[in-house]
C-alpha cells in the first residue's frame, strides 16, 4: 500500500477550518491521510497518555511514524539532557511506544541525524547500538551528511542499512553542501520505505535563525510544481514494486503548501483511501 501523508498535524491550516481547536485537528487530519509524522516526540520523549490520545482519535487502519528522541541521535550537543543514562533514555522512549504498538498503529521509528553525523567507524558502530537497543521495532534512517552517500561510501551504505534491517528514508532536498544528501531511491527492506518530501528551497536550506526569522520558516518554504511530482510519481510506482508499503510524508510546510502537495500526489497515483474518519466538523 502507499500511505500517503504529512510530517505532524498541527499547522496544516489548508486542512481545517478556521474555527477548529487544537484538540480537534488530529480527527481531523485523519478524516484526509491515513498516516502521520509525530514531531513532538523529537523534541521531548512523550507521556504515554499522549499517544494514548493519539490512537484513540484515530481510524483501526492509521498509522503513525515516531520521531527518534533528538537525546537519540545526538542534536542534543551541550544541552542538558533529562536522562541519566542512554539505557534509561532509550528505554523511556521504547516505553512510550507502546500505545501504538497495541493498537497496530507504530508504522516505524524514524532515525533523522543531525549534519555533523559523518561517516566513520563510530558513528557505524553506534548505530548499531540503536538498531540492537530499539529490538523488533521497525527503525527508518536519515542521514543529513553528504559522506554517507558518497562515491566512496554509496554501496557500503546501502549494504549496511539491508544487513542491519533499517528501513531507508529517501529524501527530496535541496543539493546544499555537505548538510544535504541527494535523493537515492533504493529499497533496503521488504516490507516498508519512507520517502520524505522536504522542499527544494537551495536558498533556505542552510540559512540560520536570526532575529527576524525562525530557521524552519525559510527551510521548508517550497511548492512542488506538477513537473516534479510527476517524477516521483514513477519513482514511487517503481520502488512499490521492491517495498509492500511506501509511506510518503511531506515536510514542505513552511508556506502551507504541504498538504496541497500530498493531495495532488495522492491524485496523481489514482489513490483512494478508504477507513478514513468521518469529516464531522460543518461550518457550526
Amino acid at each position: 500500500m502507499i500511505y500517503i501523508g504529512l510530517t505532524g498535524w498541527g499547522d496544516h491550516y489548508s486542512l481545517y477550518p478556521p474555527q477548529i481547536k487544537p484538540k480537534d485537528k488530529l480527527p481531523e487530519y485523519s478524516s484526509h491521510f491515513l498516516v502521520v509524522e509525530v514531531d513532538a516526540s523529537f523534541y521531548a520523549v512523550q507521556p504515554v497518555r499522549n499517544a494514548q490520545k493519539w490512537v484513540r482519535e484515530t481510524p483501526d487502519n492509521f498509522r503513525f511514524v515516531v520521531k527518534a528522541y533528538q537525546g537519540m541521535t545526538g542534536h542534543q550537543r551541550g544541552e542538558e539532557n533529562p536522562f541519566e543514562s542512554k539505557t534509561e533514555m532509550f528505554q523511556a522512549f521504547i516505553d512510550s511506544l507502546k500505545p501504538y504498538q497495541d493498537a497496530n498503529k507504530l508504522a516505524m521509528v524514524l532515525f533523522q541525524f543531525p549534519p555533523w553525523f559523518e561517516c566513520n567507524k563510530d558513528n557505524v558502530n553506534y548505530l548499531r547500538f540503536c538498531k540492537k537497543m530499539l529490538g523488533e521495532i521497525p527503525v527508518a534512517l536519515e542521514f543529513r551528511n553528504q559522506s554517507w552517500f558518497s562515491d566512496q561510501y554509496r554501496n557500503s551504505t546501502l549494504s549496511f542499512m539491508k544487513e542491519e534491517g533499517w528501513i531507508h528514508s529517501i529524501v527530496d532536498e535541496p543539493q546544499a553542501g555537505d548538510s544535504s544528501i541527494p535523493t537515492v531511491p533504493e529499497v533496503t527492506h521488504e516490507d516498508l520505505t519512507l520517502i520524505r518530501m522536504h522542499g527544494r528551497n537551495v536558498h533556505g536550506w542552510n540559512k540560520p535563525s536570526s532575529a527576524e526569522t525562525n530557521w524552519r520558516d525559510v527551510r521548508y518554504l517550497y511548492k512542488y510544481n506538477k513537473a516534479e511530482l510527476s517524477e516521483w510519481k514513477n519513482r514511487i510506482s517503481e520502488l512499490h514494486r521492491h517495498s509492500k508499503d511506501i509511506m510518503v510524508l511531506f515536510n514542505n510546510n513552511s508556506g502551507g503548501d504541504a498538504a496541497g502537495n500530498a493531495k495532488e500526489l495522492q491524485e496523481m497515483l489514482g489513490i483512494r483511501y478508504d477507513g478514513l474518519s468521518p469529516k464531522q466538523l460543518g461550518l457550526f
